[in-house]
């Protein structure tokens, strides 16, 4: 499908600008190992607080947008850094003994890192799409790119299973129409209209979701600290992205 409106957009604007494979590479590179990371701190700590963990780049995205593109952010997001990683620290289990998970300390590393790929993987996306006439071109091309990267981690990791299965796959074939086609969609055409702090807020009502739905749907039972935590990062989330009455910090590039 996203290829279907590549196609279409190549035939009404022309040849994308040169360069763009590159960093489609880039950005693939950083979407599988997100994905991989993802779903081993899945394993690990459930998919509700992987869920959150993950989402500790809508915070990373605005401290390395400010570092790397010289977007400045809100001062909100210095008050918002140490209590995410405060909740990532309760969420790992290290407080009490009740923790919920396999391996809730791995899951917590495998969760960061999580957000530190996706962080990559959102700003490079962020570069390839600045023509707006292009949304989804580039996530295409970074798509095909994350495949084939996967594709290679999963057999050096001994963990592919290309063989179709029901209703597994079924529920892959949903997922990638409708998150990562019509969601990935939408959020690319967002991320070059408005500062990457900014855009970052449409994704924090995963955190809140996943934990909720992983209760609900997958009998998960999170303990009180590791609940605690997600109440942390998502007001640290809230913290760094929500714009207040005053006056905000310019967040155009610098200079």
């Amino acid at each position: 499908m996203l290829g279907l409106l590549a196609l279409l957009e190549h035939r009404r604007h022309g040849p994308a600008a040169s360069g763009n494979w590159w960093r489609a590479g880039a950005a693939g590179a950083f979407f599988a190992a997100d994905l991989i990371l993802w779903h081993h701190a899945i394993a690990d700590v459930g998919a509700g607080l992987a869920t959150v963990l993950a989402n500790l780049q809508v915070v990373l995205v605005a401290v390395a947008a400010w570092l790397l593109l010289g977007e400045r952010p809100s001062a909100r997001v210095a008050v918002a850094v140490p209590l995410v990683f405060v909740g990532a620290v309760l969420i790992s289990g290290v407080v009490g003994d009740e923790a919920y998970g396999a391996n809730p300390a791995r899951g917590a590393l495998f969760g960061v890192l999580t957000g530190v790929a996706y962080t990559g993987f959102i700003l490079v996306l962020r570069d390839m799409g600045r023509d707006l006439r292009r949304p989804a071109g580039p996530l295409f091309a970074a798509t095909l790119m994350a495949t084939l990267v996967a594709l290679v981690a999963g057999a050096l990791l001994g963990e592919l299973a290309l063989e179709p299965s029901w209703p597994a796959h079924g529920w892959l074939v949903t997922l990638a129409l409708s998150s990562q086609v019509l969601g990935w969609l939408l959020i690319a055409i967002a991320l070059p209209r408005l500062p990457a702090s900014l855009t970052s807020i449409v994704l924090t009502v995963q955190p809140v979701g996943s934990v909720l739905l992983g209760i609900v749907l997958l009998g998960e039972d999170p303990a009180p600290a590791q609940l605690a935590g997600v109440v942390v990062v998502v007001a640290g989330i809230v913290i760094a992205t929500r714009r207040g009455s005053g006056r905000e910090i310019s967040c155009a590039p610098a200079g």
